[in-house]
Formats: structure tokens, sequence, C-alpha cells
């Protein structure tokens, strides 16, 4: 009896046997996303000829991407040289443009147009440049052939002469220095072509001026001293505030575009009222310039130049408007409260 008792209280005592714990249900695997290729159709804009016809083309792909798919295939046309729009009237589509957010279906007609040879607009400014600082130089050392043989390689009386020669050289090795080292450049090229009319401008303009400063019968400003004095202080002024904007516009970090601000450099306070400062300064940099030799040809240099820049100011502040909502109301475009 005492063995079945304390038998009986031993098996009383013992720990319940422990229940494994229930697994957990593995979870349902998602189902892959389909993705929807797109089929897209190269046509000669001026033909109508069907060029190329792409298949399975991703959604996420760039107009640049389908470029450089019709590159393989068309290696003389490289991206720069291509132009596509969904419509032979419409505007060139940007490369950064992704093809699903474009209006097409899943089979896309791209139209293609042929921009001709293309050259990178670091070159095109930098021969822009070039050019008018080596014509100055030219006739500023009075080189042969240019005026009367009894000139040649003489220099000029007039401190107003030099002092001009070292204004108009300093601008354009500063406008070579801000192209190496300074500028972003939004467009990759531009057309051959259109180099010739640029430099044919700037080079002829500069020769033109270079010619009556640093002729031999060259006269100084009316009001002498004081007025060269003046004409040299609003230039430097002007250079320095251009640069200061160049260098503001530079810190904008990519790859998010913003709208500019004033820093805590004065010459860019005037962010405030101008979309488009650079211009404002560049303007005023030639109205310098005029003051400080009387010269007419520098005068109808300054009057087409402020007409150019104020056709890119306008541009650039309705394209800020459009693309911020909060842009400032109280900038104009290149003169405060006037333009």
């Amino acid at each position: 009896m005492d063995l079945l008792a304390l038998e009986a209280k031993k098996t009383n005592g013992a720990e319940p046997e422990k229940k494994p714990a229930p697994r957990p249900k593995p979870k349902p695997q998602k189902k892959a996303k389909r993705i929807v290729y797109f089929e897209v159709e190269i046509v000669d804009l001026k033909t109508k000829e069907k060029l190329l016809l792409l298949d399975k083309v991703e959604p996420t792909s760039t107009v640049l991407d389908i470029k450089a798919l019709f590159h393989k295939s068309y290696p003389k046309w490289y991206p720069a040289r291509q132009s596509l729009r969904l419509d032979p009237k419409a505007k060139c589509l940007r490369d950064e443009e992704v093809l699903q957010t474009l209006p097409v279906g899943t089979t896309a007609s791209f139209y293609f147009s042929d921009l001709g040879p293309q050259l990178t607009w670091g070159t095109v400014f930098l021969a822009e440049c070039l050019g008018p600082l080596i014509l100055y130089l030219m006739f500023y050392f009075r080189l042969p052939f240019i005026y009367s043989p009894k000139y040649d390689f003489t220099s000029s009386k007039h401190w107003v002469v030099h002092l001009a020669c070292m204004c108009h050289s300093f601008h354009y090795i500063k406008r070579i220095l801000e192209t190496l080292f300074v500028h972003r450049i939004s467009h990759g090229t531009m057309p051959l072509r259109n180099i010739f009319k640029n430099c044919g401008y700037y080079w002829c303009s500069a020769a033109w001026m270079a010619y009556y400063i640093n002729h031999p019968l060259y006269t100084t400003p009316f009001y002498e001293q004081q007025q060269v004095n003046t004409g040299l202080y609003i230039f430097l002024f002007c250079q320095i505030g251009n640069f200061s904007i160049h260098v503001a516009l530079r810190n904008l970090k990519p790859p998010v575009k913003k709208i500019p601000y004033p820093t805590k450099n004065p010459f860019t306070w005037i962010f405030w009222l101008v979309s488009c400062p650079n211009y404002t300064y560049e303007l005023g940099s030639w109205i310098g310039f005029t003051v400080m030799t009387q010269c007419v040809p520098v005068a109808f240099f300054t009057i087409v130049a402020f007409i150019q820049m104020t056709v890119w100011a306008k541009g650039k502040h309705r394209s800020y408007i459009k693309e911020f909502r909060d842009y400032p109301t109280l900038r104009s475009s290149i003169l405060p409260f006037i333009l």
C-alpha cells in the first residue's frame, strides 16, 4: 500500500507535458507585378517612312534611352543630333521625359528629324569669347594693315584707351574662366551652323568697337577723367555683381530645380526684384563701358545686347512662373519694376 501511495504521489506532482507552439502560417507570396512593355515606332518627319520599330521597351525608359536605342541602328545620328516629337507640328520632346508619362498608348509613334552636326555649348561659349579678346588686342597693338603704316605697332597717347583695353580683356577672360569652372550648362549641344552666326555677331562687334577706340584720331570723353572714372566704377561694380550671380546660380544643387534667392552676398540681393540679375549686371557693365569710352559703336552694341538679353530674360521669367507656383510676384525679368 505504501508503495502504491508513493507512486501516486509522484505522478500527481509531475509537471504536465508542454504542447509545441503552433507554427505561424506562411504569408502568401505577393504576385509579381506584370510589366506592360511599350512598342515604339520611329518615323521620319519629312518622308513619313518607318525607320525603326522597337519592341518591349520598358515603360520607365526616357526619351534619351529611346534615342540611344535608335542610335544603335543608325550610328550617324547620335542622340544629341536627334529630335523626337509625338506630332509633326509639336515641340521636341525633352531627353528626361519618361515614356509612360507621355500621352501615348502601349504603341507609340515618334517623329524623327535630324538636327545636323552639333557642338557643345561650352565650345560655343569659348569660341564666342576668344574671338573678341584676340581681335580687340590686334587693334590695340595696331598691327599692320589696320591703320595707316605710320601707326603700325604704336600705342595711343590717351590713358582711357589703355584702360578700355584692360576692361574689355578682363570681361572676356572672366567669361572664359566662368565657362570652364563656374557655369552649369543645361543644354548639351547646339547646331554647328549656329556658331557662325553667334561668333560673327560677337567678333564683328568687338572689331568695330576696337577700331574706333584704338584709332589714332580717337578723342577722349567730353567730361574727361570724371566721366572715365564714373564709367569705370559702373563697369567694375557690375562685373563683380555678374560674377556673384553666376556663383549663386552654380550653388543651386541639382537635380531638383530651385527658385534662386539672395544669399549673404549683397550683390545677390537684387534677386528680390529681378529674375535674371546676371543680365542686369551684364547690361550695366556695357553701359559703364559706353560712358567710359564715349564711343558710338559701343553704345550701339549695348542697345542690341539689351534687346537680346531682354528676350532671354523674359523667357526665363515665364519658365520660372510656370514651373514654380510660389514664385515671387514682385520680380521683373531684367529691370526692377520696369521690364
